[in-house]
C-alpha cells in the first residue's frame, strides 16, 4: 500500500532523514578587461571593442550596437 494509506490507518513511521546537500562555492566575479589602445594605429585597423575604448578615452560613449563604419563616422565627427 502508499505511504499516504498507512497514514490514514494510522501506521506512522518516522520520515527518512534529508540527505545532506552541500551549498556550492560562489562563482568568481567576472572582470572584463578594457583593451590598450594604441594611438599610433589607425581607426580602420580596430575592433568595436577597442573603438568603444578609444572613444570613452576621448570622452565620447559608443554604442557598440551601431556598425564598426558608423562607430568610426562618430569619432571623426567628434574629433573635427
Amino acid at each position: 500500500m502508499s505511504r499516504f494509506g498507512d497514514l490514514l490507518k494510522g501506521k506512522s513511521e518516522a520520515p527518512a532523514p534529508a540527505p545532506k546537500v552541500e551549498a556550492a562555492p560562489a562563482p568568481e566575479p567576472v572582470v572584463e578587461e578594457t583593451p590598450v589602445v594604441e594611438e599610433t594605429s589607425s581607426l580602420e585597423e580596430m575592433d568595436k571593442v577597442e573603438l568603444e575604448a578609444y572613444g570613452r578615452k576621448h570622452g565620447v560613449e559608443l554604442d557598440r550596437r551601431h556598425s564598426k563604419k558608423k562607430l568610426i563616422q562618430e569619432l571623426k565627427e567628434i574629433s573635427e
